[in-house]
């Protein structure tokens, strides 16, 4: 017992010296700061404002508060999964074999790997709440809170997924050139840009079988309603349908993370 209880405090701490590691990381680089707000501030103000007279009525109401909960995932999709660059950085520099040469289960680095991604992503999506008043959007603190822990998850969620892909990556630029080709499709096809009523064909398909929808569609119903919620046969896809399909899709990719870890060197 008492063996038991020093290894799983040894790697509760070791879980939470990666957290923090990640943290320091995040704040000591202003240029990843200056450039995580840069894209989706352009987003919002600049294509919803000058593609708003053109689509407002599809989207049933101001296209600059249809895309605020939009511009929120975005920010927290693309920080999730690059944050995971940074399994890619240790082992060109060698401070990843010293990882996993220490006596400590590699489940705990993955998951502290996880955590500090996802802080870091929910973090930089909670400061665009500023521009919320600027559009249009408005929510109560049930609301919040219900959105910070929806994006905790899909955060959660996507850095276990970079996690994989960067643990069997040995260059920086290739880890980059994969997860670029990997996460704009993703993003676009999410729901996050545009409603997802009315689509046909292959694009209606597609944003169907995107596990982004999955985790997005949730975020824009807290905060604006039901108004073009995700419908599969003609029925609106419950909230809670929604949280179970990324809540299996994370624990699936945070075991796959953990084996590709073991697999590491």
């Amino acid at each position: 017992m008492t063996v038991t209880r020093g290894t799983l405090a040894r790697n509760l701490a070791t879980s939470g010296m990666v957290w923090r590691r990640e943290l320091i990381r995040f704040r000591r680089s202003p240029a990843r700061i200056i450039t995580g707000l840069a894209q989706p501030i352009l987003f919002l103000f600049v294509l919803g404002g000058g593609i708003a007279p053109l689509v407002s009525e599809s989207v049933g109401g101001d296209y600059q508060e249809f895309l605020f909960p939009g511009v929120i995932a975005m920010s927290v999709i693309f920080s999730s999964i690059f944050s995971a660059i940074s399994i890619v950085w240790d082992r060109e520099f060698g401070f990843l074999r010293e990882m996993l040469v220490a006596p400590v289960s590699r489940t705990s680095l993955v998951v502290g790997k996880a955590l500090g991604g996802a802080s870091v992503a929910v973090g930089q999506g909670l400061v665009l709440l500023v521009a919320a008043p600027l559009v249009g959007v408005g929510f109560t603190p049930w609301e919040l809170m219900a959105m910070v822990l929806l994006l905790l998850l899909m955060a959660f969620t996507l850095t276990a997924f970079g996690i994989v892909v960067a643990s069997r990556m040995q260059r920086i630029e290739s880890f980059q050139v994969l997860m670029t080709l990997v996460v704009q499709p993703m993003f676009f096809l999410s729901g996050a840009i545009f409603p997802l009523q009315g689509l046909s064909g292959w694009l209606g398909w597609a944003t169907k079988v995107n596990p982004a929808t999955y985790a997005v569609d949730p975020i824009r119903r807290v905060v604006l309603g039901d108004a073009g919620a995700l419908t599969i046969g003609g029925e609106v896809v419950p909230i809670a349908v929604e949280v179970m399909v990324v809540v299996a899709l994370g624990t699936a990719m945070m075991a796959l993370a953990v084996h590709s870890f073991r697999q590491a060197a």
